[in-house]
């Protein structure tokens, strides 16, 4: 049974590997890939998600502005 199925694979040498180059890209592609699978698993809405991400750092950017600037300055206005 052996001697059958190591005619029907092909040997080592028959094999194309490519260089090194090709696979380190193939292997960055691949990591992209499934990097933005695992940010979209279970999204409806990936743009509304990204909004709503930039709208929160857009906010805490804002807050460390008015701390570095020494606070938010309220005034009290009696009518």
């Amino acid at each position: 049974m052996g001697i059958f199925m190591s005619c029907c694979r092909p040997s080592a040498s028959d094999v194309i590997t490519p260089d090194a180059e090709t696979r380190r890209r193939q292997q960055v592609e691949a990591a992209e890939k499934r990097r933005a699978e695992e940010a979209a698993r279970g999204v409806k809405d990936p743009e509304k998600v990204k909004k709503m991400q930039q709208r929160a750092e857009e906010m805490e950017r804002r807050e460390q502005e008015l701390q570095r600037d020494g606070g938010a300055t309220l005034k009290w206005t009696a009518d």
